[in-house]
C-alpha cells in the first residue's frame, strides 16, 4: 500500500490578535492554533507545506503576524514543510509582508496585492491574493489573471494547488455569499484544462467543497469558529469549533480531509500496523 505523493496541511482564518484579545470576546485563537500545531507536533507524517489561506490577523497587526509566524516556524521545521501565506479581508497587506516577513516573495510594493508561488518537489503552490483594501467580498484584478494564466501555461510535473481566501463559488449561507469572489467566470477562463488539481479556500467559516471548471473547491475548516449553516429560521449564527484540513495527493487526484481538534474523545488508539493487519486478514487479496 502506498501513500499519497504530497500531503499539505490548510490552515484558514486563524485571526489572531496582536495582544492575545478574545475575539468576540469569548474565542482565544492563539490558543485554538496552539492546540492545532500540538496535533500536528505528535503526527509522524511527511508534511511538504503548511498553508494558511487568510485571515491570518484579526485587525492586521504586526504584532499578530509575527506571534503566527514564531508559533508555525518550529513545527514546520520539524515536519520539514514549507510555509505559504494568503491574504485575508482581515488582513493588511503591509503589516502581512512585514510580520510574516515576505519582502522574497511577490511584489515589494507593501500595498500590493500578494502572489507568489512555491514549487515543492514538483508540486507547484500558487497564491492569489483575493482581497480589496476596505472590504471584505473578493475579487481579482486583470494584471492578477494575466500572471496565473503565464505561470500555468508551463504544466508542473505534480500538478498545481491554487491558494485563495475567497471561495469562487456560491453559498447556502447569506452572508458568506455576499462576501465571496466576484465574477468567478474570469477565474474559470483562465484555470479550465490546466493542471490545477484543487483550489484551497477558507473565509466561509464552515468546511464545505464544490467545483469550477471540472477543479474540486475546497473550503477549510477555520481555526477561530464555525458559522453555522443551518441555523434557525432567520437567524445568523456561529459557535465553538476549529480544525483544520489535510490535502493529499495522488497521481492526479487530490483528497481533502477536514480535521476536528476541539471535543476528540478517543473511540479507540491502536497501532496503525495492528489495524492494518486486521483488515488484511478480513479483507482476502486486497491491495
Amino acid at each position: 500500500m502506498t501513500g499519497p505523493d504530497h500531503t499539505v496541511i490548510q490552515l484558514t482564518d486563524t485571526h489572531l490578535s496582536g495582544g492575545g484579545d478574545l475575539m468576540h470576546g469569548m474565542m482565544d485563537t492563539t490558543r485554538n492554533l496552539r492546540k492545532v500545531l500540538d496535533h500536528l507536533d505528535a503526527w509522524e507524517g511527511s508534511v511538504d507545506a503548511i498553508i494558511v489561506s487568510g485571515d491570518l490577523a484579526d485587525a492586521g497587526s504586526p504584532e499578530a503576524y509575527r506571534t503566527l509566524r514564531t508559533m508555525l516556524e518550529p513545527t514546520a521545521a520539524r515536519l520539514g514543510a514549507t510555509l505559504c501565506y494568503a491574504m485575508g479581508n482581515h488582513d493588511d497587506r503591509a503589516g502581512f509582508r512585514i510580520g510574516l516577513d515576505l519582502s522574497r516573495n511577490g511584489s515589494t510594493d507593501l500595498g500590493a496585492p500578494y502572489d507568489a508561488v512555491h514549487h515543492i518537489g514538483g508540486l507547484r503552490i500558487v497564491v492569489l491574493d483575493s482581497t480589496t483594501p476596505g472590504r471584505h467580498d473578493g475579487s481579482l484584478e486583470d494584471v492578477q489573471l494575466d500572471w496565473l494564466a503565464k505561470v500555468l501555461e508551463d504544466r508542473a510535473p505534480r500538478g498545481t494547488l491554487l491558494v485563495m481566501h475567497h471561495p469562487p463559488v456560491r453559498s447556502p449561507v447569506a452572508t458568506v455569499d455576499f462576501l465571496r469572489l466576484t465574477d468567478p467566470s474570469a477565474l474559470e477562463s483562465v484555470i479550465a484544462g490546466s493542471d490545477v488539481r484543487m483550489i484551497l479556500c477558507g473565509h466561509a467559516h464552515y468546511t464545505g467543497a464544490s467545483a469550477i471548471s471540472g477543479i474540486p473547491v475546497w473550503i477549510g475548516p477555520p481555526l477561530s469558529y464555525r458559522t453555522d449553516p443551518v441555523p434557525p429560521q432567520g437567524r445568523h449564527r456561529a459557535g465553538v469549533g476549529f480544525g483544520f484540513s489535510r490535502i493529499d495527493l495522488f497521481g492526479e487526484s487530490a483528497v481533502a480531509t477536514s480535521v476536528d481538534v476541539v471535543g476528540v474523545e478517543d473511540v479507540y488508539s491502536e497501532p496503525q500496523s495492528v489495524a492494518l493487519e486486521r483488515l488484511w486478514s478480513l479483507t482476502p487479496n486486497a491491495n
